[in-house]
């Protein structure tokens, strides 16, 4: 049953640019147990033999060929009450998560649902095990937090709720970006139009301004 859940999300996180072709990670909880995608699984070209099933707390033969960002989602099913992960690389707010401390969305969307994203770790992090502690208390609080420079970890009750902050982050994260150069792109202007009047005579500078 879970596993057209697992498709559908998968391929539209491939889809939409937030994983790469064999990027990124899903789990949901089953009681004590889990199911996570495989090692370096296709997330848009998921089968029943991409999907493993191990423990929360345990490991078991099946528990090798799962995840490599399995110990992480094993903290956070331990430590929230999360159903459901989505780990991923969306573009636009991996960017920012090399500058930014935290993300604050612009749009009323983004204010609204996700109000502020944390970014964690002091510099990039490659991997993710040195920061589990963090990554699991933030998500005690927050729908998706972003992990500097490596991707975002979203929660949920299904998938799909995860992959909607993960969505959502990226979408904001795009006008943010966007926003910045537009803004640059203005200050830009005007900075030229001041230097072009600056060489003019004062004359000539007069009738350019408005009456």
């Amino acid at each position: 049953m879970f596993v057209a859940e697992f498709q559908k999300v998968g391929q539209d996180l491939f889809l939409r640019g937030l994983v790469s072709s064999h990027g990124g990670n899903m789990s949901l909880r089953l009681g004590e147990g889990l199911v996570i995608t495989r090692r370096g699984a296709q997330l848009g070209h998921l089968t029943d033999n991409d999907l493993i099933e191990t423990g929360v707390e345990w490991n078991d033969r099946a528990t090798p060929s799962a995840s490599s960002e399995l110990a992480v989602h094993r903290a956070i099913y331990q430590r929230t009450q999360a159903q459901a992960i989505v780990h991923a690389h969306p573009v636009s707010a991996l960017a920012l998560s090399l500058m930014e401390d935290e993300i604050v969305p612009l749009d009323a969307e983004g204010r609204l649902l996700l109000e502020r994203v944390p970014v964690i770790g002091d510099g990039v992090v490659e991997q993710v095990r040195d920061v589990i502690d963090q990554v699991a208390l933030c998500l005690k609080q927050h729908h998706i937090v972003m992990v500097r420079g490596h991707g975002s970890f979203a929660v949920g009750q299904l998938l799909d709720e995860a992959h909607r902050w993960t969505s959502l982050l990226e979408e904001s994260c795009r006008l943010i970006i966007t926003a910045r150069l537009l803004g640059e792109a203005r200050v830009g202007r005007r900075s030229k139009k001041k230097r072009r009047e600056a060489a003019l005579p004062a004359a000539a500078t007069e009738m350019l301004r408005p009456p």
